[in-house]
């Protein structure tokens, strides 16, 4: 439920000069910052192929191995109630056999080329990784091509895997308190748009996936012209053109799929959730609406959220953990889409703490930031943190990856990624104030309380999915 923060929102570590001279310096650094940037993508080469699929190449030959990263342009955000949960099946499926290579065999043939692989989805994106050493390049391109273009829908695959989906949804959220009650705090913050289906998928859906839900969604989502395809490592972007050319091109393009056209409405009014579960402790979730990963505010949110919630120096940690000993933690997490996603405070605590009381701290702390701002050493520390982060992702092929595939989806542009450190840099106090300002209101939020209580009595539905 709670995704880690998009490595573009990361940036690097650029030495930000404290106190004296302070703007000279800061303009010093941003045109450091542009420089090293433009020279850092300089070799990066794109191409779209007749098929619609854009494939970005980043060659690095230090060391002998690769990076591969699918992206494709669907998640729950893209579902409506019946077929929730079905991006995130897929997910599970594309590894589950083929026409060239059958069941088990996506694995062991990847395995045995010395590669590994793994896959995630999102409200926006579902995306598949490969890492393996460069002799295995025309297998791997084979792999992939074989399991894009026929994949199999064998029932008894399918059935196996909605079971293993109904039990990661048991362990995620129906036996996870925090998984839980960001369920319900998500779906409560939302009463439009899509954003408010869980990833995983409702339990009732799950059950009742048709065969042609799944080939539909297959054809329309899995097509080359919603994907973009990105390759790092020691490959030159000829070579990794060409093997497109063979594998991936003939596979035919499908019309676009429809757009999501729903825009949530301006909340109103503060909404509240209380979820009551066997726990040891409570738990305190505030989740305000947010930003769009495009937003001119990202960068200033991104700062505004590592001075409040990053580290044991951060306000929260401070106010609410060592001071004032009513949370055992404090954090803030935002991860921008397609569409303004929600910005999430969230606090652990004690057993027997007092909900009202650490939901009063966060609310003095968060009216504090956007009525005062921050100050310059507090930007000064989330820049270098930011920018430390954003250089050490981009130090390995895997960190490339990720990176350009998330600048060129969600911002529409790979290039964008260069251009961040300069982002980074001009963002000033101000710029954190007013954005503090802008998500932190408290009509704009919903308020989600795990309370500690007993175990429900059991109903026939509940033991249904206990004896799945």
């Amino acid at each position: 439920m709670f995704r880690q923060t998009l490595l573009w929102t990361s940036c690097a570590a650029l030495l930000v000069a404290p106190a004296a001279g302070a703007q000279a310096q800061s303009k010093a650094a941003s045109k450091a910052a542009a420089t090293s940037s433009s020279k850092l993508g300089a070799n990066v080469e794109s191409r779209t192929f007749k098929n619609g699929l854009k494939v970005i190449v980043w060659p690095d030959h230090d060391i002998p191995n690769v990076a591969l990263y699918n992206w494709f342009r669907v998640g729950s955000r893209n579902e409506y109630p019946g077929i929730t949960g079905l991006s995130h099946f897929f997910e599970h499926m594309m590894f589950n056999g083929a026409k060239k290579f059958g069941p088990g065999e996506f694995d062991r043939v990847m395995e045995a080329n010395g590669g590994s692989n793994n896959a995630f989805t999102s409200e926006d994106v579902t995306v598949y990784m490969d890492w393996f050493p460069r002799s295995a390049l025309d297998v791997i391109f084979q792999l992939e091509a074989d399991r894009l273009q026929h994949l199999a829908f064998d029932p008894k695959i399918i059935e196996s895997e909605r079971g293993v989906v109904y039990s990661e949804r048991r362990s995620s959220v129906d036996n996870n308190n925090m998984g839980a009650l960001a369920e319900q705090v998500q779906a409560t913050a939302f009463v439009a748009h899509p954003y408010q289906f869980p990833v995983i998928g409702w339990p009732s859906d799950i059950e009742s996936w048709r065969m042609e839900d799944l080939q539909r969604y297959f054809k329309t989502y899995y097509a080359p012209n919603n994907g973009t395809l990105v390759v790092t490592g020691a490959v030159t972007p000829a070579e990794v053109f060409a093997l497109v050319e063979k594998y991936l091109e003939p596979i035919p393009s499908q019309p676009a799929p429809e757009p999501v056209r729903t825009q949530e409405p301006v909340q109103q009014g503060e909404r509240r959730v209380v979820v009551k579960k066997v726990s040891q402790s409570p738990l305190l979730q505030l989740a305000y609406h947010g930003l769009s990963a495009k937003d001119p505010d990202a960068e200033a949110l991104t700062l505004l959220l590592s001075v409040l919630g990053e580290g044991d120096s951060s306000r929260l940690h401070r106010r609410l953990v060592e001071e004032e000993r009513v949370a055992l933690r404090a954090t803030t997490m935002f991860t921008g889409g397609f569409d303004p996603s929600l910005v999430w405070v969230t606090a652990d605590l004690p057993p027997g703490g007092d909900l009202s009381r650490v939901e009063a701290l966060l609310t003095e702390e968060l009216a504090r930031v956007a009525k005062d701002g921050i100050t310059d050493a507090e930007l000064r520390k989330a820049r270098n943190i930011t920018l430390a982060n954003f250089w050490r992702s981009l130090e390995t092929n895997n960190g490339r990856g990720y990176a350009l595939g998330s600048n060129e989806t969600f911002r529409g542009d790979f290039r964008q990624l260069f251009d961040a450190p300069a982002r980074y840099e001009r963002v000033t106090r101000e710029d954190v104030r007013k954005v503090a300002a802008r998500i932190f209101a408290t009509e704009r939020r919903t308020v989600g309380w795990l309370v500690p209580g007993e175990a429900p009595a059991a109903t026939p539905a509940a033991h249904k999915e206990a004896t799945r």
